[in-house]
Order: C-alpha cells, then sequence, then structure tokens
C-alpha cells in the first residue's frame, strides 16, 4: 500500500552496509521506501539519500520501528500533507497496544 507521509528533514537518512541491507531484506525488516505516487521505488523520489530508499525498518521480532517520514503530521487533511494516511499507520497498533 502506498502512503503519503511528511518528510521534514534533509540531512537524515539511513545506511548500512551492502550486507547489512540484503540481510534487512532477507528477514522482511524494511517495511517502508521511498515512491513515487504509482508506487515506484527509485533514487529519484528517496528525498535525503537512505540507503535503498529506505524510509522505515524493524527489528527482528517485529516490535520496534524506526522510521523517517512523520505519520503524525498526516493525522488530518488540513495538516500539511493533506492526507488522513498517518492515521492508517497509527490505526494498526490500536490491537497491539491493547
Amino acid at each position: 500500500q502506498i502512503l503519503k507521509m511528511p518528510v521534514a528533514h534533509g540531512d537524515g537518512r539511513y545506511f548500512c552496509s551492502e550486507e547489512q541491507l540484503k540481510d534487512l531484506e532477507a528477514k522482511n525488516q524494511i517495511v517502508f521506501r521511498y515512491c513515487n505516487s504509482q508506487g515506484i521505488v527509485g533514487d529519484e523520489f528517496n528525498p535525503n539519500g537512505s540507503k535503498g530508499e529506505i524510509a522505515g525498518i524493524i527489528n527482528e521480532r517485529g516490535n520496534i520501528l524506526g522510521m523517517m517520514p512523520h505519520p503524525e503530521r498526516a493525522m488530518e487533511k488540513i495538516l500539511e500533507a493533506h492526507t488522513e494516511d498517518g492515521r492508517l499507520l497509527f490505526g494498526s497498533l490500536e490491537g497491539v497496544l491493547k
């Protein structure tokens, strides 16, 4: 699924070795990548040069998420992203947090 999220950074980016990137991919730990509105991933859609266009990863247990985009800024259409896609991310945690 494609989510529209604000990016509020210009210098922060994810980096790792090629071996670490392969390991993250093999273990399905990359959960968000920068892409265009059609879901095409590529350098030209990566706002900060993050390795592998990575915008978010999880740990091996899947209970810790690190991400650069800001879903909290996409909760109401009146906010800067003009979308409510952030609600999808936070809403998915409802069952986890109970």
